[in-house]
């Protein structure tokens, strides 16, 4: 399996949320970009909060990691903040310096600097984790891979954007559904805002409802040889690992297909942009959409499982104007199982998610969990803003909280 390097699968990152109103228009994906007031020049580091809520008695480690958005360079930083690059790497890849930030004790705070990055900040309970450097740049860790040196590490992430235009910090399982914790920012009003938050019972009420799923999702809880659950995997590497049978949103997207051959599906991507509309049909088993004009502007084969849950493959979303958002509507319609029910895409309600049998199960299950039913379950949830992010153009303080384990 390759290594999981900074940015694998080409899957959206907050650098893309922190320059989306570049493209001229509010796509319906996620609130509107609003830029610092000029008056209000974001600084070089803001504070960022650590509270562990946690209840677990082992030490915690952080990590601030990413691309130093000053340089361009991919490295980490200090709990000053203070911007270190990594060394050159190798092949086969070599350790990588201890980027290591002593954490709180459990009920305890500690606050350190957040530099402008794009970037994630990892903790991990008991161990520090691994990472390497190959000639391409930093080894994330993949842990949907069993020889990887941090599969028995209990940790988790969260991925920011911190520019001249604010932060941008979100609570992510696109990849994982782990160690709980909720993220905030403090705004130049004085207020604050926070996501990512579980109900109480939350942490174990995802985990039993996938391992009481049939049809191989509860494959994708994994735990430590002493019955201590690590992680439950998202189903994207659920079919990389075969936990997950290939075919397992097959009768779904037939049916999608068969209906869409005699009936049209309408895309509306543009929040700000209500006319701007396209129509799909599916003819010749691929799937063309056009504008108001009638011209085909694009088309999409019959997806499988893994371009759905990975929004990529044969569901590609390149950074334009017509294929990219009609894809990610797409994407978040095959995952919420929304197709068949509403043929004017996307929902702006989530009262009609995961109804149907054949759906995304891991995203059902953390998404019900939510104190406000918001997540990143998979990496276009932000479509119809159902997202777990916060954002400020001027930042005061960001914080994230290590939440318990129940």
């Amino acid at each position: 399996m390759a290594p999981a390097t900074l940015g694998r699968r080409g899957r959206r990152t907050l650098v893309t949320i922190a320059t989306a109103a570049v493209l001229g228009a509010t796509l319906a994906v996620g609130a509107p970009v609003t830029a610092a007031p000029a008056q209000a020049a974001v600084p070089a580091t803001i504070p960022l909060d650590l509270t562990n809520q946690s209840g677990r008695g082992e030490a915690v480690y952080v990590y601030v990691i990413g691309t130093d958005l000053a340089s361009g360079r991919q490295g980490y930083a200090d709990a000053n903040g203070v911007f270190h690059p990594w060394p050159a790497g190798g092949n086969p890849p070599t350790p990588a310096p201890d980027a290591s930030i002593p954490g709180p004790a459990a009920g305890q705070s500690k606050t350190i600097q957040l530099p402008k990055f794009s970037g994630r900040v990892y903790f991990s309970y008991g161990q520090k984790l691994q990472f390497r450097l190959t000639t391409g740049g930093l080894v994330q860790p993949a842990v949907q891979n069993a020889s990887d040196p941090n599969r028995n590490i209990l940790f988790n992430w969260t991925e920011y954007t911190l520019n001249d235009s604010g932060l941008w910090i979100n609570s992510t399982q696109v990849d994982m559904f782990s160690a709980p914790y909720s993220v905030g920012v403090r705004r130049g009003d004085g207020g604050t805002a926070t996501i990512g938050k579980l109900k109480a019972g939350g942490y174990n009420g995802v985990i039993n409802a996938l391992r009481g799923q049939q049809g191989g999702w509860s494959n994708l809880v994994q735990t430590r040889s002493d019955g201590t659950v690590l992680r439950v995997l998202a189903p994207l590497y659920g079919l990389e690992t075969g936990a997950l049978p290939r075919n397992v949103m097959d009768d779904y997207v037939n049916r999608v297909w068969q209906k869409y051959s005699s009936e049209t599906l309408t895309v509306t991507p543009f929040t700000d942009q209500p006319n701007n509309k396209f129509y799909g049909r599916v003819s010749g088993n691929v799937m063309n959409f056009t504008n108001g004009s009638g011209a085909v502007v694009t088309s999409f084969q019959k997806p499988d499982a893994d371009s759905i849950f990975g929004c990529h493959k044969l569901l590609d979303a390149p950074n334009d104007q017509v294929r990219g958002p009609i894809s990610r509507t797409l994407c978040a319609g095959f995952n919420r199982s929304t197709l068949l029910t509403n043929p004017n895409q996307p929902d702006s309600s989530s009262a009609g998610f995961y109804r149907d049998g054949v759906t995304n199960h891991y995203a059902r299950a953390i998404h019900s969990q939510m104190a406000d039913g918001k997540a990143y379950a998979f990496a276009f949830d932000d479509v119809g803003n159902h997202e777990s992010l916060v954002h400020d153009g001027n930042p005061q303080r960001a914080s994230i909280t290590l939440d318990p384990f129940s």
